[in-house]
């Protein structure tokens, strides 16, 4: 009993060492769809969602899992896309305020009107 112990403990041990070796040496299998534009970009992270919604339905199958994991590829991309605009957004937030403190209402004009164009994207 004993023995079956220690073996089955050294497979597990092995198991997670593997494992981790394997994660890191791991290719990228499928590419997702690229995204262009952040309108791509929100508009494929809400469909994206509503089909992994209902991938998961009912039981997972094994045709559904590699559906599910191609899926991550593209939402991925758009999580990519929609995090850099909302970085450049903040930024350009941060005009909006700076301007608004220093009263330059050409720079808030402007600055507010780029920010309000991108920010209404998000909110589609």
């Amino acid at each position: 009993m004993k023995t079956v112990i220690r073996i089955s403990a050294t497979l597990c041990l092995c198991t997670f060492a593997f494992g981790s070796v394997a994660d890191e040496q791991r290719p990228d299998h499928f590419k997702g769809q690229q995204v262009g534009t952040l309108s791509e970009a929100v508009t494929l992270f809400r469909d994206g969602n509503q089909k992994l919604q209902q991938l998961l339905q009912g039981e997972l199958t094994p045709a559904k899992m590699v559906e599910i994991h191609q899926l991550t590829y593209t939402l991925e991309n758009a999580l990519d896309k929609i995090h850099s605009e909302t970085m450049e957004l903040k930024n350009v937030l941060e005009d909006v305020h700076l301007g608004s403190e220093s009263m330059d209402f050409g720079k808030v004009k402007q600055q507010a009107k780029h920010y309000l164009d991108t920010a209404n994207t998000l909110s589609k």
